[in-house]
């Protein structure tokens, strides 16, 4: 019997990515103009409608009507034939302040009231919420993240690719990949044993055209070689058509693809969603921050996949919890390494926003193709510069 596990992908032009991206860029356009802007944004898109809702505290202005439509339209929603346009849909927007009950905690944390002195302003800030987020990281990859996510990944942003720079001009925004590997006894990932893709496409395209096309300038480009075997299995539109597609053909909601986001099933994800949250809401920052630790422990090689989670109250600063696991991978067993982490890494939300630069719009970008183990992009979160730090502790 194999040992199989599966991840998923979606392009920026899947409904709920739209709605991931909305949301973001609305978010960056606030903290662009007010870096200290308090931001809890959904959006939900269908046919011919994209609606804005939610909270937000800013001195900012924002078209928000002018955000929307330039995002779907980088997206490749350019024609009503798509299903879905641009410069036709209607925007609907419904924004309150944040709640005041929740700006009591976030303004100034528990531990201040209770006379904590703090010398930064930004270390005043309590959890903007309670809840537990993790982060993960794995030596599958060069880039610390599970193999099967990455290649679906890889393959959804080959989709758009290949779409946008016309090389496949017969496909439009929306598709989805999922990726199945093989692993040994080990836990080492042998083979590829499945590759799903389904891609939005003209009516006028032919079925062998459009397989052709996919399996020679998607999969070939990304899969490497040594991961097929005769027995991999490759699904290329399988439902035989994907004209209708965007949110024409499905509603799209920010957050509803939290694994995509995330590691692709293979680590937890917590209660909440990232896109359309500013920095102080833990859901999103302490996320970026568990992932940062887990991959500097593996870049460290002190263990060969890691898990960490911390849980906040609303209000307080300080975790309430942090939980260290490495599988039974580590060099020191796990209470130690625990240790270990509460002394170099500061978990407190100012601290995180500070020591990660987070209060900057770099948050559209993240809203597609993973917010984690990316390299195309220069994220503080991704930079293994605790190596020696961990290295010295452990040594000690």
């Amino acid at each position: 019997m194999k040992k199989l596990f599966t991840s998923e992908s979606v392009t920026e032009g899947h409904p709920d990515k739209i709605a991931d991206q909305v949301s973001d860029a609305i978010l960056d356009e606030a903290i662009a103009q007010d870096p200290e802007s308090r931001v809890a944004i959904e959006t939900f898109v269908v046919r011919g409608e994209v609606m804005v809702g939610g909270q937000m505290t800013t001195k900012a202005y924002i078209d928000i009507p002018s955000v929307v439509r330039k995002t779907v339209l980088d997206i490749g929603y350019t024609r009503a034939k798509y299903g879905f346009d641009g410069e036709t849909c209607a925007v609907v927007t419904a924004i309150d302040e944040q709640s005041p009950d929740i700006a009591l905690g976030v303004d100034e944390a528990f531990e201040v009231k209770e006379g904590e002195k703090v010398s930064d302003p930004l270390e005043k800030l309590g959890a903007g919420d309670q809840g537990i987020m993790f982060g993960y990281a794995s030596d599958e990859t060069s880039e610390y993240m599970p193999l099967s996510i990455s290649l679906a990944h890889k393959l959804a942003r080959r989709l758009s690719e290949v779409r946008k720079t016309k090389t496949l001009d017969f496909l439009r925004p929306d598709g989805k990949t999922q990726v199945t590997v093989e692993f040994d006894d080990d836990g080492k990932p042998i083979a590829v044993d499945a590759v799903i893709i389904s891609a939005q496409h003209d009516p006028n395209v032919s079925r062998i055209d459009l397989e052709n096309g996919i399996h020679e300038e998607v999969i070939n480009k990304i899969i490497p070689h040594e991961y097929f075997t005769k027995e991999t299995k490759i699904y290329i539109n399988p439902t035989g058509r994907f004209v209708i597609g965007g949110p024409m053909g499905d509603t799209g909601l920010t957050g509803r693809k939290i694994i995509v986001d995330t590691y692709g099933g293979v680590a937890p994800h917590g209660g909440g969603a990232f896109s359309g949250k500013d920095p102080t809401k833990v859901d999103r920052s302490a996320s970026y921050m568990a992932r940062y630790v887990a991959k500097n422990i593996v870049a460290a090689k002190l263990a060969h996949k890691c898990l960490i989670q911390v849980a906040y109250a609303i209000g307080v600063a300080r975790p309430v919890s942090i939980f260290v696991d490495t599988y039974e991978t580590g060099v020191i067993p796990d209470m130690e390494l625990t240790k270990i982490v509460n002394q170099i890494f500061d978990f407190r939300p100012g601290a995180i926003i500070k020591n990660l630069n987070l209060r900057k719009p770099i948050y559209k970008q993240l809203a597609a193709y993973g917010h984690l183990g990316r390299t195309d992009l220069d994220l503080s979160w991704e930079k293994t510069d605790k190596i020696q730090n961990l290295k010295a502790a452990v040594r000690v």
